[in-house]
C-alpha cells in the first residue's frame, strides 16, 4: 500500500480509502444488508493497509456508521482515520448539530471523528450552514477534540467550489473526479486550486459510480492495443493517483476479491506514476467515450420550462450516459423519476418552443423521439 502526506495536515494516509456506502453492490439506502460480510470487508481492507474509511450519516439508510463502528472494535479503531458527514437536511440550529454529532459518535463507537464534513454542499447550502452557525460549531468541536479536521464534500459547479474553499479555513475537501469529469463540478481546476492552498483532496466517484469499470468496445480496443495490459479500473485509479494534489482515492468494494484487487493496484501508484504514453492513452480513451455521445446537449436549459413539462435536458443527459457507459436504462433512477413525474418525451406535442430557444439549434423534437424509443 502506498501512503501519502495530506497537504498542510502533515499526516500520512493510505492512497486507497474504503468507501462505506455501497456494500452488497447496493446504492445508498438499499437493503438487505449482510452485516457480517460488510464488517469482514472493512477489516480485510484495514488488515491490508487501508487507513482511511469514508461513511456518512445517511448512507445505507443511516446504518453505515453503525457497521463501521462494529468493524472498528477489537483494536481496529486505532488503525484508521474516520470520515463522516453532517447533512444540512438533518440540522437546523446549534442544538440539532450537537445532537447529530453525538448520535454519530455513538454509532461509530468512538470519542472523536477525524474528518467531519459538511455533506455535499453548494454555495446556497454553504450559506445556509453559515446561517445556523455550523462554522463556529465545527471550530468549537475541533477545540473540544470531538472532531480533528473541518471539511466538506462537493458536487456543485466550479464557481461554487472556489467560493466555498476561499470562505473558510478548511482542513480537507472531498470532490468527484475521474478522467471523464475533468471539466465537470470542481474538476481539475478545483483540484489544482485546493493544491495551491495546500488543502488535501479526497476523491470520490473515481470510477463514476462503477461506469468506468467495464469499457465499451471502442474503448476496450484502445486498452487492448496498449503494450502494458491493465484493467479499466486500474487505468482509472492510476490516472487519479498521478496527481500530487490527490491524498486519497475512495473505492467501494462488495467482495473480498475487489478489496484484494484494490490493495494490489494501490500498492503501485504514486504521484507521477504515468508516463507520456500512458497519459496520451487516457486522453484517447476519454475521447473514445465522448465519441459515443448521442446529442451535443450542454444542459444550458434554454429549452426549459417545456410547456408540456418534458424534462428535455434530463432525458438527453440520460440518453448520452446510457450510450457512453453502456448502462441499463431500466435501472436508471433518474429516468424512473422522469417517468413518475410525467416528464417523459411521450408528453411532447412538437410545439417547437424548445427548438426556437436552443442556442445550438439542435433538432430537439426528433432527437427526443429517438431518445425515448431507445431508452425504452
Amino acid at each position: 500500500m502506498k501512503y501519502r502526506t495530506m497537504g498542510k495536515l502533515g499526516i500520512k494516509t493510505s492512497a486507497f480509502g474504503l468507501g462505506c456506502m455501497r456494500f452488497n453492490g447496493a446504492a445508498s439506502g438499499d437493503f438487505p444488508m449482510d452485516e457480517q460480510k460488510a464488517v469482514s470487508l472493512i477489516r480485510r481492507a484495514i488488515d491490508g493497509g487501508v487507513t482511511y474509511l469514508d461513511t456518512a450519516y445517511v448512507y445505507l439508510n443511516k446504518t453505515s456508521e453503525t457497521l463501521v463502528g462494529k468493524a472498528l472494535q477489537n483494536g481496529y479503531r486505532d488503525k484508521v482515520t474516520i470520515a463522516t458527514k453532517m447533512p444540512l437536511g438533518s440540522v437546523s440550529d446549534r442544538a440539532s448539530m450537537e445532537a447529530l454529532l453525538e448520535e454519530e459518535l455513538q454509532k461509530l463507537q468512538t470519542d472523536h471523528i477525524d474528518f467531519y464534513l459538511m455533506h455535499g454542499i453548494d454555495k446556497e447550502e454553504w450559506e445556509k450552514f453559515k446561517a445556523i452557525g455550523a462554522p463556529q460549531f465545527f471550530d468549537d468541536m475541533k477545540r473540544a477534540g470531538k472532531i480533528r479536521f473541518k471539511c466538506f464534500s462537493f458536487h456543485g459547479p466550479y464557481e461554487d467550489f472556489e467560493y466555498i474553499l476561499n470562505d473558510y479555513d478548511w482542513d480537507m475537501v472531498q470532490i468527484q473526479l475521474n478522467f471523464m469529469d475533468i471539466e465537470n463540478q470542481a474538476g481539475l481546476k478545483g483540484l489544482r486550486l485546493a493544491g495551491e492552498k495546500n488543502i488535501p483532496v479526497v476523491i470520490m466517484e473515481g470510477l463514476l459510480g462503477g461506469r468506468l469499470s467495464n469499457a465499451p468496445e471502442n474503448v476496450q480496443a484502445l486498452y487492448d492495443a496498449f503494450p502494458v495490459k491493465r484493467s479499466p479500473v486500474e487505468w482509472a485509479f492510476r490516472w487519479l493517483c498521478n496527481f500530487p494534489e490527490v491524498a486519497v482515492v475512495l473505492s467501494g468494494c462488495n467482495e473480498p476479491a475487489q478489496i484484494d484487487e484494490n490493495l494490489r493496484i494501490f500498492s503501485g501508484v504514486e504521484p507521477g506514476v504515468m508516463d507520456e504514453n500512458e497519459l496520451r492513452l487516457m486522453e484517447n480513451v476519454r475521447q473514445a467515450y465522448l465519441d459515443r455521445t448521442k446529442i451535443d446537449c450542454t444542459g444550458c436549459r434554454y429549452c426549459m420550462p417545456c410547456p408540456n413539462g418534458v424534462n428535455i435536458p434530463g432525458i438527453f443527459s440520460i440518453w448520452n450516459n446510457v450510450s457512453l457507459y453502456c448502462t441499463d436504462p431500466a435501472k436508471d433512477r433518474g429516468l424512473a423519476r422522469i417517468r413518475e413525474n410525467g416528464a417523459g418525451a411521450d408528453m411532447c406535442v412538437a410545439c417547437g418552443a424548445c427548438e426556437a430557444a436552443c442556442p445550438q439549434h439542435l433538432p430537439i423534437i426528433d432527437q427526443l423521439r429517438q431518445a425515448w424509443t431507445q431508452l425504452g
